[in-house]
């Protein structure tokens, strides 16, 4: 089973802030709860330690996180791999009136039992977890 996710968020922040902390791979992986810790290996490429709390994984996986497409300040696409799971995020700016519309799309195959009925019930979690941290960059 595959998990899908698309959810769009309505900010009062101009694209080009909002692309500022999107296209950060470090700020995305800072968001994310299940992100232990987090090390950048390239311009645009990292490994994301996450620590899943499933019956199978009783340890930090590494995830390898690469941003695959970029067309700032519009539009970022980054691939994580991994023993336990591969996630495909997309990240999609547009210019409103008031400010910005941020679309955004996951993506995650489980490759260990679990991991996709975890990211089922808690990625919705997780997109309130970045949505707050993009309000509260932009309020400072």
């Amino acid at each position: 089973m595959t998990v899908r996710v698309e959810r769009t968020f309505e900010l009062e922040v101009s694209p080009e802030n909002v692309w500022e902390f999107i296209a950060d791979p470090e700020k995305r992986a800072s968001t994310i709860s299940v992100v232990a810790d987090y090390e950048q290996t390239g311009e645009y490429s990292s490994i994301w330690h996450i620590k899943l709390p499933i019956p199978f994984l009783d340890t930090t996986v590494p995830v390898k996180t690469e941003d695959v497409e970029r067309d700032p300040p519009r539009y970022v696409k980054f691939v994580g791999r991994s023993s336990a799971l591969r996630v495909t995020g997309e990240h999609e700016i547009q210019e409103t009136e008031t400010g910005s519309r941020l679309v955004n799309r996951f993506t995650v195959e489980g490759k260990v039992p679990g991991v996709e009925r975890f990211f089922k019930k808690n990625l919705d979690d997780e997109l309130d977890n970045l949505e707050a941290a993009l309000r509260e960059e932009a309020a400072a």
